[in-house]
């Protein structure tokens, strides 16, 4: 990274291959449910949690296709590159959203193939077959809030 960018502190380790198959839900989620990105998330190397707001309570076929693409695109093996934009020149789609009020100027991007882009300061993989394998531990469906919390591990 150019280290004439002054970016955020950042106060998490992560657990990259974890943390990088959090990208990947993410934008799982997104293209099979239509929803936002998590709205909580605690991914560790043991065992991770997300959650997101959907319309409907996902059908234990729906749960299977997560696991199925999820294993999928850790098996196509894209590239998880880096790249700095200014906060107000960011490709279409990329929220600033889930940032801290005194985030940089300089935004540092990360990018799964030509699967997913974010803003993002933390540890990742270099590609997706470094994550290993996506075993989805079970989910919770909250009808009151309408979400649905997706619990997984990785198994390397």
């Amino acid at each position: 990274m150019n280290n004439d960018y002054l970016l955020n502190e950042h106060n998490k380790d992560e657990f990259p291959p974890a943390h990088t198959a959090e990208h990947l839900l993410n934008q799982t989620m997104i293209r099979m449910f239509g929803c936002e990105r998590s709205f909580n998330a605690h991914v560790e190397r043991k065992k991770s949690k997300m959650s997101f707001h959907l319309d409907r309570k996902p059908s234990r076929k729906d749960e299977q296709e997560i696991e199925r693409r999820m294993n999928e695109l850790i098996a196509e093996d894209l590239p998880v590159t880096f790249e700095m934009a200014d906060r107000y020149n960011l490709p279409e789609g990329v929220s600033l959203d889930r940032l801290p009020d005194d985030a940089s100027e300089a935004i540092r991007l990360v990018r799964i193939g030509d699967y997913d882009v974010c803003p993002c300061i933390g540890k990742h993989v270099r590609s997706t077959s470094q994550i290993g394998r996506f075993e989805m531990l079970g989910t919770n469906w909250d009808e009151r809030e309408r979400s649905f919390r997706v619990r997984f591990k990785i198994v390397q």
